[in-house]
């Protein structure tokens, strides 16, 4: 449980601000198909995060799975809360977004600069209930 908290605070500053125009931002149209799809998951999160709608992170962002690692809905809602109140002046970047072959799990590269320090993370996707979730870092 302590590795997952951990991933999730290197994880979600990054993805709390994944909408916001950061200087080499990858914009979502410039995605198509099923990596674009990976790329709005990113952007849908951004939104529910950015109204502090960990309600709804936990609901329709995150993998049942991530969910239920995180100690079910009301942990997940707890470390979610937790995790956007420490995500200020944070500047963001999608670099690529790749989808397996077998088009049920995707990764996404994202880079953020926060406080002047640049950080490359590695998101990764599952497909659920024909929409894409956030499964890890």
């Amino acid at each position: 449980m302590r590795r997952l908290q951990a991933m999730l605070c290197l994880a979600l500053p990054a993805l709390a601000l994944a909408g916001c125009g950061a200087a080499g931002t990858t914009a979502i149209s410039a995605f198509s198909g099923a990596k674009r799809e990976v790329a709005q998951t990113i952007a849908d999160f951004q939104s529910d995060s950015s109204s502090a709608e960990e309600k709804k992170v936990c609901a329709n962002d995150l993998a049942a799975g991530l969910v239920s690692r995180l100690g079910g809905k009301g942990g997940c809602e707890e470390a979610i809360k937790r995790q956007l109140n420490q995500t200020d002046d944070l500047e963001v970047a999608i670099e690529s977004v790749d989808v397996a072959a077998s088009g049920k799990t995707a990764t996404a590269t994202v880079r953020s600069i926060h406080e002047g320090k640049t950080r490359a993370s590695g998101l990764s996707f599952v497909k659920e209930g024909g929409k894409w979730r956030i499964a890890g870092a």
